[in-house]
């Protein structure tokens, strides 16, 4: 529906009416297309990539020490 909307064969009144969805999120993909050929063409989607893994990576670790927190209050407190 976005490389439609891209197109511009059809408007996105008319995508809208086809789909059966609201114009505004047809808007809201044909922007994310855009922005997703720019970073893939300007290589950015490869850093954009390797930071959602260390991004990952940090939460991942942030659950763990969470966990291990929350275990140990819960000790704590049951001893009382």
């Amino acid at each position: 529906m976005a490389l439609e909307a891209l197109s511009g064969e059809l408007t996105l009144a008319e995508l809208a009416s086809k789909y059966d969805v609201h114009p505004t999120q047809i808007a809201g993909w044909k922007r994310q297309a855009k922005g997703g050929m720019v970073a893939a063409f300007s290589g950015r989607a490869a850093t954009v990539q390797k930071d959602a893994a260390a991004e990952i990576r940090e939460l991942h670790a942030k659950i763990g020490q969470l966990t291990v927190e929350k275990d140990f209050l819960e000790r704590a407190f049951a001893k009382r």
